[in-house]
């Protein structure tokens, strides 16, 4: 990127605190702001799950060229999500957790479709913990 470019680029609008709030409220119940960062645990059945939500999110984040902090244990995954560039939250930190939440909560089994899911009758099999 030239200097020109650089100048160009507009500025991205770093949200306040109570913006934050209201917008994760609103938008992603199931993310919290804390420490300035917006975050979300996900809770899995176990290790193979865990490592496929990272590598889902993974696979998001670098499509998006926008890049998470992941903490994670046996059964679940916590990402959060701050703009390093503009030091806070911004609509890229929103995006991308939209797209995060959509994505590892989506449920084919709910869904007209040939896509039944994993089966909730045999642990073997689960995945996800999902919210509902």
């Amino acid at each position: 990127m030239t200097d020109e470019t650089k100048a160009a680029k507009p500025k991205e609008k770093v949200y306040s605190e109570s913006e934050i709030v209201a917008k994760l409220q609103s938008d992603l119940p199931h993310w919290r702001y804390e420490n300035g960062w917006i975050r979300r645990k996900y809770k899995t059945h176990g290790w193979k799950s865990t490592l496929m939500v990272i590598n889902t999110v993974g696979h998001l984040a670098e499509a998006a060229w926008h890049h998470p902090d992941l903490k994670a244990s046996y059964a679940w995954v916590e990402v959060l999500l701050q703009n390093h560039a503009a030091k806070g939250i911004t609509d890229k930190d929103f995006e991308l957790a939209r797209k995060i939440e959509s994505v590892v909560q989506w449920q084919p089994g709910k869904e007209a479709g040939s896509l039944e899911g994993t089966p909730q009758t045999d642990q073997r099999f689960a995945y996800v913990k999902y919210d509902d």
